[in-house]
């Protein structure tokens, strides 16, 4: 049985609604908290939260053991990300932050405390569906605090990258962790099964790197003389070779158990595991062999960046000291109040096949909406067309060479002055990405999405707190 919240307040409680925080501090929590007191003490938006939150827990409400409340839960996941603190903080500051506490609705004498594990498991039912439609309502809150009633919204989109949680991607290193992962999976299923052949499975890890250590650390030699380099090459390919010769040793041994576990149990869940490390060990022994021995340039489409987060790509967008980055681009339309309005996490996307999509999403939406601008890596002629379809005023620059109708429609005043306050785009994802969008720390490509959505919620919300601070301090 899981309520909204818990209706039977504690001795000494504090009522949420009478909960006060210094409107002069600077930190991040007395604005979140701010912002989530004013959904609260609207019973009316509180209640549509609460009614969105509650199809993420499909169980009946009249069975079952109490969990933590569905506000508890919202609480929890949005300071996480405002903070972008890990959660062994968040624990801390569930269990002895004292205006927290008083938000999560325990008096002085409540000895309830948070384990990390339940916070992470209730933090995970969160979907980007039910946080796309709370966004919707923290949006409309802060608009109702912020924007007069037939004021038309001014947007600005632009894309950057979340990183993903991976170290730097070689075929040798992805190599080395596919086997550590087979060698474990491999053993876990013979003990399990007990099977023989993997009772030196830590022998095993240790020499696999120890062959990958060899071939990481021979560097092409620099002189001239080519009989030193015809050397040095000779010695990587013949450590390459070794490294290969070991981890495909490994690779065909885990086959045998796989094989034979099969026979035994065929639904056993491991076995996928297994199965999927086993190709991409394989894939990488073809890549480093076409690479070392056959000099071959490996296509880019044909790379894998990372075996545990295969949605990672490989993303130059000619930043100045900063020439690649590894995640997935996310694409973010925010107004002229600070409040992002839409986003999009961009799979396998460049930022020309989103201009639309981006814009479209907002003004279902937002109907106010009637002005987006963008910048020149939006730009195609196509996408001008559909945005005129739209929106009353799409600010999208041409690449290249202006024609004199281009020319026209660039010179124009409102183009002009909306073109000039573009910039500031650049100070909203900066704050996105100090609330825990600079890198995502959640394992798979689902809970990447979930972790955008969450941090777009919570940056919602601390800017709704900005705004309420702001009017109680006056």
């Amino acid at each position: 049985m899981r309520q909204s919240i818990n209706p039977q307040m504690q001795l000494g409680e504090v009522d949420i609604s009478a909960v006060t925080f210094n409107p002069k501090s600077r930190d991040d929590i007395p604005r979140l908290l701010r912002g989530l007191q004013h959904i609260y003490v609207n019973p009316e938006l509180r209640q549509q939260v609460f009614d969105v939150l509650e199809t993420m827990i499909p169980s009946s409400r009249n069975n079952g053991r109490p969990g933590m409340s569905l506000w508890n839960i919202l609480v929890f996941g949005v300071l996480r990300l405002v903070t972008n603190c890990d959660y062994d903080r968040l624990q801390e500051l569930a269990n002895e932050h004292g205006s927290l506490r008083k938000m999560l609705g325990h008096g002085p004498y409540c000895t309830h405390t948070y384990h990390i594990q339940t916070l992470q498991d209730n933090i995970s039912l969160f979907t980007p569906e039910i946080l796309d439609q709370v966004n919707l309502l923290v949006v409309a809150a802060g608009h109702g605090a912020r924007k007069k009633k037939e004021e038309s919204l001014c947007g600005r989109a632009d894309s950057f990258v979340v990183k993903t949680d991976i170290h730097f991607p070689t075929d040798i290193s992805l190599l080395s962790d596919a086997c550590r992962k087979v060698v474990e999976f491999a053993n876990a299923l013979a003990q399990q099964y007990q099977l023989a052949g993997w009772q030196q499975h830590e022998y095993l890890k240790k020499q696999n790197r120890k062959h990958y250590n060899t071939a990481r650390n021979l560097k092409h030699s620099t002189t001239n003389c080519e009989i030193r380099k015809s050397q040095r090459q000779h010695d990587i390919e013949m450590a390459h070779l070794e490294y290969i010769k070991y981890s495909l040793r490994i690779i065909h041994k885990a086959e045998d158990t796989l094989l034979e576990v099969t026979n035994l149990h065929a639904a056993e869940p491991k076995l996928e595991d297994l199965n999927y490390y086993i190709a991409h060990g394989k894939h990488q022994v073809q890549l480093i062999y076409r690479r070392v021995i056959q000099q071959e340039v490996i296509p880019h489409c044909e790379k894998v960046f990372s075996i545990f987060e295969p949605h990672t790509e490989w993303i130059s967008k000619g930043k100045a000291g900063v020439p690649v980055e590894l995640g997935l681009r996310v694409c973010v339309l925010q107004d002229q109040f600070g409040f992002t309005l839409h986003h999009l996490v961009m799979e396998k996307q460049t930022d020309d096949q989103v201009t639309v999509p981006i814009a479209e999403g907002a003004k279902k939406r937002f109907p106010a909406l009637n002005q987006v601008s963008y910048d020149k890596g939006f730009w195609s002629p196509t996408n001008l067309e559909q945005l005129d379809d739209i929106l009353e005023l799409p600010v999208l620059p041409k690449k290249g060479k202006l024609s004199a109708k281009d020319k026209e429609r660039e010179c124009a005043p409102e183009f002009i002055r909306a073109k000039r306050k573009h910039s500031a785009v650049e100070s909203d994802i900066n704050a996105l990405e100090s609330n825990g969008l600079d890198k995502c720390p959640d394992k798979g490509l689902d809970a990447f999405k979930r972790y955008v959505a969450l941090a777009v919620v919570a940056g919602n919300l601390k800017r709704l707190g900005t705004l309420l601070l702001e009017r109680d301090r006056q």
